[in-house]
């Protein structure tokens, strides 16, 4: 009994602080959302730091490793939800999925959107990943009474096989279709809803709900008694072979991703950055591969490992949604308070064709202005993330477990 429940606290360690290490990346690159400003351009929201033509290798990089938490993410999504197998009854596991992932399609929209625009009026909403977790957990609740490894064959075929419709001597996608763009091939696509309102599919719900539904089958790995040595192995040759995928794809050059890497003009290094600057919109399979396989590595070494670097990280991971929806109000409420201080005043708060609000053309700093804002919220996070995460141990509120 004690081995199995070091087992699970392990378990729930290792979850937890991949979780967490993975989110606070995240935030480097929503912080870049809010307050980087390019030289060249002198405003915050005019340069891409995915092309390869203009950007820097700093640049590039501060955008690209946030690719691990979306993936990450669902994938831990995914083993969280098996690990509910062994507190609920398969009608309770679906009744939970079912309603958590529609409140999570809700916080999208209602709380997220606000975060983001800061626009009470709700001229534009945003299906993001919040959103891809919501409706990939109802569909995970729908099918949660099959076998686990036909949902997990499942998740292996959307995943695996969603990027056939990119051929269009295959299949011949129909062009703005709401439907077709919600499931496989939305992109910032937008939508408008009336004269004055409008919605913005980010996250095309297919891949992501695959990749759940496969983190769901991994989930089985973490069965109390399940030897751990043979967990980490089992969890690092998946890793490795997942990496390897991913390279001898992106090598062909052929299947699993509609952009296709290319020789630059700036020398092989900026070659290199186009062989790892796959497609997150929508999620390709080389996209998913480059970041499934190194996590899964990550959280097999992570197995046991504890400091106070996993400790810091522990904390956020424990309250992920709570983290998600601070960090957002607040690094947004930080700009709010540089847009005043700059002299900007109540004419200049919406931008004509800009769905977020306080970000004028002018207002923000270069990267080391964007890591140190960064920097600064995570340090105002801890602390609270920490009392919400020690109040939710000590506390049964049936509210809890939907943040």
């Amino acid at each position: 009994m004690a081995s199995a429940i070091t087992t699970v606290r392990q378990r729930i360690e290792s979850i937890d602080v991949l979780r967490g290490i993975v989110m606070v990346i995240m935030a480097i690159d929503h912080a870049r959302d809010f307050f980087y400003m390019s030289p060249a351009s002198a405003a915050n929201v005019a340069a891409d730091p995915t092309n390869l033509a203009s950007t820097s290798t700093l640049l590039f990089f501060t955008r690209w490793i946030t690719h691990f938490c979306a993936p990450s993410f669902l994938f831990l999504s995914g083993i969280s939800a098996f690990l509910m197998r062994g507190k609920k009854t398969v009608p309770e596991l679906r009744s939970f999925l079912l309603k958590r992932g529609l409140w999570l399609i809700i916080v999208e929209v209602a709380i997220i959107t606000l975060a983001w625009s800061f626009n009470p009026f709700y001229n534009v909403f945003f299906l993001q990943v919040i959103w891809a977790i919501g409706i990939s957990m109802v569909l995970l609740g729908l099918v949660v009474s099959l076998p686990v490894s036909v949902i997990m064959a499942m998740g292996a075929i959307l995943l695996l096989g969603h990027n056939v419709l990119d051929f269009e001597a295959i299949v011949q996608p129909p062009k703005g279709n709401f439907l077709w763009d919600l499931a496989l091939h939305g992109a910032f696509n937008y939508y408008p809803l009336s004269a004055s309102r409008g919605l913005i599919v980010v996250y095309a719900f297919l891949p992501w709900t695959g990749l759940m539904f496969l983190g769901y089958g991994f989930g089985r790995l973490y069965l109390p008694g399940f030897n751990a040595a043979q967990r980490r192995k089992i969890l690092i040759r998946a890793g490795i072979g997942i990496t390897v995928l991913f390279i001898l794809l992106r090598f062909a050059n052929v299947y699993g991703d509609p952009s296709p890497w290319a020789v630059q003009e700036r020398g092989a290094w900026f070659t290199f950055l186009s062989f790892i600057n796959t497609t997150k919109y929508p999620a390709s399979l080389q996209y998913v591969s480059m970041i499934i396989g190194p996590s899964l590595i990550a959280l097999a070494l992570l197995e046991g490992y504890r400091n106070r670097v996993t400790d810091f990280f522990n904390q956020f991971g424990r309250v992920p949604m709570f983290f998600y929806i601070a960090h957002l109000y607040l690094l947004h409420a930080m700009l709010v308070v540089m847009f005043f201080v700059k002299g900007f005043g109540p004419g200049q708060i919406t931008t004509p064709g800009l769905p977020f609000n306080f970000l004028p053309a002018g207002l923000g700093f270069g990267l080391p202005g964007v890591y140190i804002a960064w920097a600064l919220a995570i340090a105002m996070l801890y602390p609270l993330c920490r009392r919400y995460n020690a109040y939710k141990s000590t506390h049964s509120h049936w509210w809890l477990s939907y943040f």
